[in-house]
């Protein structure tokens, strides 16, 4: 999973960003950084002429994505075959009051990847797939868990979906204001927001004696959401 240091998407009207092209990003090493530090994506499809967007857990392999549901799932149903899909992440990082209504922002970090999804039948893969679904976000502890049994396998199904086109889009800017506006005496101010790790709370149904395990250190309380799964990403893909 190795990549050359210059390796980047290819763009054309489906990715290209548009509108503030110069928060634009393209490189591997963006987008998938930022894919890295999220968990929760959106996927939109088309059934039928109907538009849908639905949410659900993701994980990054090298230029391939996958993400998982019910095998009843009318998402999962209608991307077993090869169908057009677009997977986004977006990380909010701030909102912007400035001194007019035009102006006001966000700082934001997202992306956006565009695919053939397809449903993995092989029954090794799939398996293989559920184990890094859990292990990407808690790196090692399917190895301590109970086996998943038979029907637990039939009643989850595993998408993936070749990265083809994909751009990230980054706004850091804070407040930018038209510069007579400065002028005004009107208060503007960021308002940073980030997504914070709050203390676990362990089942009350433990057995006596079992305690957090030590895998769990990256999740700790007070820590950055984006960071802590930055770091158990790496530590379950550490080739990259």
């Amino acid at each position: 999973m190795t990549e050359a240091p210059a390796a980047s998407y290819p763009i054309d009207d489906t990715n290209r960003v548009k509108r503030r092209h110069q928060r634009a990003h393209y490189d591997h090493a963006t987008v998938h950084a930022l894919l890295d530090s999220a968990a929760l994506c959106h996927v939109s499809y088309v059934i039928e002429g109907q538009p849908y967007c639905t949410p659900t857990l993701y994980w990054r392999e090298g230029t391939t994505l996958y993400w998982h549901g019910s095998s009843a799932s009318r998402m999962l149903r209608n991307l077993s075959e090869g169908q057009p899909a677009c997977l986004t992440v977006t990380h909010l990082d701030s909102l912007v009051l400035a001194r007019s209504a035009f102006h006001h922002s966000a700082d934001y970090r997202s992306v956006m990847a565009f695919g053939h999804a397809r449903l993995i039948e092989d029954q090794t893969d799939k398996s293989r797939a559920l184990t890094m679904m859990v292990d990407r976000l808690f790196p090692g502890r399917t190895a301590t868990l109970r086996p998943t049994t038979e029907q637990e396998l039939k009643a989850t199904s595993v998408v993936t979906m070749d990265i083809e086109k994909a751009s990230a889009k980054i706004r850091a800017a804070g407040v930018i204001d038209d510069e007579e506006d400065y002028l005004l005496p009107i208060y503007a101010e960021r308002i940073p927001v980030r997504t914070v790790i709050e203390p676990p709370e362990p089942d009350g149904r433990l057995l006596p004696g079992v305690t957090r395990p030590a895998t769990l250190s990256a999740i700790r309380t007070g820590r950055r959401l984006d960071e802590a799964l930055t770091e158990t990403y790496a530590m379950s893909y550490p080739a990259g």
